[in-house]
Order: C-alpha cells, then structure tokens, then sequence
C-alpha cells in the first residue's frame, strides 16, 4: 500500500488549519504558500473533506476554511480514508471485493494482519498530536 501526494497533502492541509485555527477562516491561496502546494491541487483536496464535513467554508473577502471538530477528534486514519479510500494491502480485504478463497486462503491472515496494524497506527494518531510534533519540529528547526 501507498499514500499518495493526495493524501500526504490533505494530512499536511489539515495540520495547517489546526495551526491556525484562531485566525477564523484560512484561505487556501495561504495554505498553498506556507505548504508549497498548487492551488488547483488542494482546491480538489479541500472538497473531498469539506464534501465528507471534515472542514466547513464561507466565501467572501474573508472567506476560507476551517476544520469542523477539534484537532483531538480527528485521527490520521479519518483523513485518509477520506482522500484514499481503503487502506487495506489486498482488494480481497475490502467488502466489495470479497474473494470467494478467503476460507482456505492460507496468506488472507497476513493480509488481515496488515491492515489491522495499519489501522491501529493511523487511529492511534490525532490531528492534535500532529500539530504538537509541528510546532516542535519547527521550533526545533529555527534555532539560529
């Protein structure tokens, strides 16, 4: 399995906004230049969470986005669902394409195992534990 820039990105927009959820609304002209991301790019990013309520918006001149929920109710596994879909290694785990093998398939326990593990990491992660290892990363990062 691999997470693509879609979802690496909405991981890095997401972070972005609980860094700045205090200044209201964010625009996504001023994620893009903090994040060095297209525009374009995480306009269609920024839909699929705002369609899956992750983030609200409002237009206007002061218009933007900014998450729905607290940092601490969103986990690294929400997001990426919601950008890629399932995370599981093999179709075969996924339900609409539940192999008719999967009784005697003596590698679906390790495919199962995977997935569960994988899970238990990216729901083990919040938003806010994200945004804590930023601002140390980044105080880290600018000493002299």
């Amino acid at each position: 399995m691999k997470i693509s820039t879609k979802g690496r990105y909405a991981l890095r927009l997401m972070i972005d906004l609980a860094m700045h959820e205090n200044e209201g609304y964010i625009s996504i002209k001023s994620i893009s230049q903090r994040q060095g991301i297209s525009e374009k790019y995480l306009e269609q990013i920024i839909k699929m969470l705002s369609k899956n309520s992750l983030v609200e918006s409002t237009r206007g001149a002061q218009g933007g986005y900014k998450l729905t929920k607290k940092p601490s109710e969103y986990t690294v596994g929400e997001i990426l669902r919601v950008t890629e879909g399932s995370l599981a290694p093999v179709s075969c785990l996924e339900e609409e394409n539940h192999c008719e093998h999967c009784d005697e398939c003596v590698t679906f326990e390790i495919w199962q195992n995977v997935l569960d593990a994988i899970n238990e990491v990216v729901d083990g992660i919040t938003l806010e534990y994200l945004v804590q290892k930023q601002k140390t990363k980044s105080t880290c990062c600018n000493k002299g």
